[in-house]
């Protein structure tokens, strides 16, 4: 295991340092994912940015996201069909569940990026960095939401991860 999230980071930035990549920028989860992204970034010698993802929870269950907002230039929603549908979701209750998000969003933002706009991923290849995940759902959707800014290639970078959560995150990103 990993002492700390530190420690955690300079292990993977190691292993993808061997990758040899070309032209790579790391991304972070905040908060959990911010010093194991530091770590693997000093390593590559690679910028470092952060992806702020909201979930947007279902009625009566905020547990349940029904969708989540990436934030970025402009913002991305990402809809969980499955739970949409089950909740018979249509599409004005989901603007106002999302518009009920959006500052909280828009807060973080705020506090975690200041004015500083988000760097551009077009055609670069990009490092999404955690540090865990337990179901994969934040790292899905922050992979779905950047795949929509035409990145060459997505890494998800994770000290730790059940293998089922492993394995469906392999299906979304091309290298894990």
């Amino acid at each position: 295991m990993f002492r700390d999230r530190q420690e955690a980071g300079q292990k993977l930035g190691a292993s993808l340092n061997l990758l040899q990549l070309k032209d790579p920028i790391v991304l972070a989860l905040p908060r959990g994912g911010v010093p194991v992204a530091a770590e693997v970034a000093k390593a590559l010698k690679a910028p470092l940015d952060l992806v702020i993802v909201r979930k947007v929870g279902a009625p009566g269950n905020p547990e349940l996201a029904v969708a989540a907002i990436v934030d970025g230039e402009p913002p991305d929603v990402v809809l969980n069909r499955e739970i949409v549908e089950a909740y018979a979701l249509d599409d004005g209750a989901l603007r106002v569940l999302i518009a009920q998000e959006r500052p909280e969003l828009e807060r973080r933002r705020a506090v975690y990026r200041g004015k500083d706009l988000p760097l551009s991923v077009t055609g670069k290849t990009v490092i999404l960095v955690d540090d865990g995940a337990a179901t994969g759902t934040t790292m899905k959707v922050a992979v779905r939401a950047l795949k929509r800014r035409s990145p060459r290639k997505i890494i998800v970078a994770l000290p730790v991860a059940p293998v089922d959560t492993a394995d469906e995150l392999a299906q979304e990103a091309d290298l894990i």
